[in-house]
């Protein structure tokens, strides 16, 4: 009995985040979705920061709260048999799994610090923390996405 509960407990701790999908196709859809949604709002606060929009503190911040929720998002869907529907992907991430998952960790934590930054309403602490978190999307895209 104990053998059995053991090897159930094991099994329940040890499946992949990635298992919550039915198909790898929801999988890629998931991700490809949420990274979209998150490259619009994060667009928009670079339009902010970039002067191409106005300034506007609560917009910002709105989108800096979605920007920080959705990058913790797509990481899960990288499981196995997505990487052959992922022709924008590069075939490290999942050689690489434990190095994709630092430049993932390290987007949500530049993520939370451009929220932190729209919150006390400075555009100069925005652009920075903007541009700490767009310099870390392009580490991660130069070395998993195919151009």
């Amino acid at each position: 009995m104990r053998l059995i509960v053991s090897f159930t407990l094991a099994t329940a701790v040890a499946a992949p985040a990635w298992a919550q999908f039915a198909r790898a196709e929801d999988a890629v859809k998931y991700r490809q979705g949420a990274w979209y949604v998150l490259s619009q709002h994060f667009a928009r606060i670079g339009a902010m920061v970039n002067g191409r929009a106005p300034y506007d503190a609560r917009g910002a911040l709105e989108n800096a709260e979605l920007v920080a929720a959705l990058a913790k998002l797509p990481a899960t869907a990288f499981g196995p048999g997505t990487e052959r529907l992922s022709p924008k992907a590069k075939p490290e991430i999942w050689t690489e799994q434990a190095r994709f998952r630092e430049h993932n960790d390290k987007l949500v934590g530049e993520s939370a610090k451009l929220l932190a930054a729209a919150r006390v309403n400075n555009l100069d602490q925005l652009k920075a923390a903007y541009a700490s978190t767009a310099a870390t999307c392009k580490g991660c895209h130069d070395a998993y996405r195919n151009n």
